[in-house]
């Protein structure tokens, strides 16, 4: 979002800084429209969503499609090999994401367009959407790594051009996540504020920086996660294989590494708002490719 001053634009989420800025509270809403918008959450549920910026639905895909999922993984890494899509831990080589998968799978494509789960994002963001981003995550027993504490959003709008977090995220289970294995954990409440990262966005993409335990850039301040955490705890996500979390763009968010024997994988799709479709990047050269941000 920008408004218009008498002799330019002003971003109220404001990024990539050359020193600490204070936490803004955001501007927009999270639930857009009405908490009675129609769709497949109750009133109820919407509210809750609202307040902890996240909701959870344990029972969204099925056994098959489960397994349908886990062999599409296979196959196109398989199909691709060296590719830029296929990112691997720098550790032992093990893929830790795969991304544009609804590109390369029908399979993916069909589940992610149904009413479960695009229909929800199409509820909360009262809009028509389309996928800014898709991608399996990989947690493989002994070896998953860590992603550090960030806002999507705020990669999305500094790098990708994402004018407002019109958008959010529903990740889908294909393993089962304990608290143990490198479960999502979420800060509750941490969505209706806005944390700019300081230092400034390389002038070229690095690849890098989807392997980095923690990020050079686009990475919070430990105090303010600690103050936010502080204010609002932190939620583990847990849930069988088959079941969903759904939440807000602007959640604080990170996981942990998983040295125990049982992976972790999960299908994550992005739906952005079509009337929040990408501009220029905020606080970047260049967009970054397209596996990372479709336009």
């Amino acid at each position: 979002m920008t408004t218009q001053t008498a002799t330019r634009p002003v971003d109220v989420y404001r990024t990539r800084l050359s020193q600490h800025n204070q936490i803004e509270p955001r501007p927009h809403p999270v639930v857009w429209g009405s908490m009675s918008n129609p769709g497949p959450l109750s009133t109820p549920e919407l509210r809750r969503y609202d307040e902890r910026g996240y909701h959870t639905d344990r029972s969204v895909l099925g056994d098959e499609d489960v397994g349908r999922c886990l062999d599409e993984v296979r196959a196109i890494t398989d199909r691709l090999g060296v590719d830029e899509r296929v990112v691997r831990e720098s550790s032992n080589g093990d893929v830790r994401s795969l991304f544009a998968v609804h590109h390369l799978s029908d399979v993916v494509a069909e589940i992610v367009a149904r009413d479960d789960i695009a229909g929800v994002a199409r509820q909360i963001l009262d809009d028509d959407v389309y996928i800014h981003q898709s991608r399996i995550n990989l947690k493989p027993g002994f070896a998953g790594g860590p992603f550090y504490w960030h806002s999507d959003f705020e990669t999305w709008h500094a790098e990708d051009g994402m004018p407002a977090p019109r958008a959010l995220s529903v990740s889908i289970a294909l393993t089962p996540n304990y608290s143990h294995n490198g479960a999502l954990m979420i800060i509750p409440g941490s969505h209706k504020r806005f944390v700019g990262c300081v230092g400034a966005t390389p002038d070229a993409y690095h690849r890098e920086s989807l392997v980095s335990y923690r990020p050079p850039v686009g990475t919070p301040e430990e105090n303010d996660v600690t103050a936010l955490a502080d204010e609002f705890g932190i939620d583990t996500v847990t849930g069988p294989a088959g079941s969903a979390l759904y939440f807000d763009s602007n959640c604080m968010h990170a996981s942990s590494g998983n040295i125990t024997p049982y992976p972790r994988s999960n299908l994550f799709v992005v739906f952005n708002a079509k009337s929040n479709t990408l501009t220029e990047p905020f606080a970047a050269a260049r967009p970054r490719p397209d596996h990372l941000a479709h336009r």
